[in-house]
């Protein structure tokens, strides 16, 4: 049997693409999955208060602990458990830098990773235009409820029911920054990637409400972004 056998594609009502493979972190929270291209991609958020090696990563509320912290940490926006339920944690950059946020066989995704999957999208025609040049593929990325309207031409918050043709299902979940700030939740999402930039920084991608594309940056590793974790190796 090969390793296809083990990943079998269905198609939904909306042609939205999933797999049947879930995958498990250190704390139980069971994630499904989602095939694009030559890549397996959990489609949800990351949820685990473990290092995949059992260490604990430090919960923090308090913003003058959040403040400067330059140890693994994670949080829940508005200090609220329910949001890490729906939307999944926000973890500093400190945490991925470990290398031990994912579960076992999986990584945080580096931005090689972020641009294979842009790049496959495009290619694919997953435009919300159906053109294969540019880079206009938020609303396949992002998921048909929750994000705030926008009357802008192929934004992620204009008819969001014709979102999500990939699967990705993503929800913008918002972020908080380093001073401890929330803000952001129903308009953005961002994702932290692998790759650092310098001492202070690492690239994030993000989507937002009022934006066509998937973008990219660097921020400050002290914010509270989510995480996106992707199988070593799939063919």
């Amino acid at each position: 049997m090969g390793l296809f056998d083990f990943f079998k594609r269905k198609e939904d009502k909306k042609g939205e693409l999933t797999t049947t493979e879930t995958v498990t972190d250190i704390d139980g929270n069971l994630y499904t999955t989602v095939k694009i291209g030559h890549q397996l991609w959990t489609v949800e958020d990351l949820r685990t208060t473990k290092l995949n090696d059992g260490t604990p990563i430090k919960y923090t509320e308090d913003v003058f602990d959040w403040i400067g912290m330059s140890s693994p940490a994670y949080c829940y926006y508005d200090n609220n458990p329910a949001s890490g339920i729906k939307f999944g944690a926000l973890y500093n950059w400190y945490a991925v830098e470990t290398g031990k946020l994912a579960p076992k066989g999986w990584h945080v995704p580096t931005n090689e990773d972020w641009e294979k999957l842009e790049n496959y999208l495009i290619e694919h025609g997953f435009n919300w235009d159906g053109s294969r040049k540019g880079n206009k593929i938020g609303k396949a990325l992002a998921s048909n409820t929750i994000w705030a309207e926008d009357d802008g031409e192929g934004t992620v918050g204009n008819r969001s029911m014709k979102n999500n043709r990939s699967g990705f299902t993503a929800l913008p979940g918002g972020c908080r920054n380093d001073l401890g700030t929330y803000y952001d939740q129903g308009y953005y999402e961002y994702w932290w990637t692998a790759t650092e930039t310098d001492e202070n920084n690492a690239y994030r991608y993000y989507l937002g409400f009022n934006h066509s594309n998937l973008a990219f940056s660097r921020y400050y590793k002290q914010y509270g972004f989510a995480v996106r974790v992707i199988m070593n190796k799939f063919v």
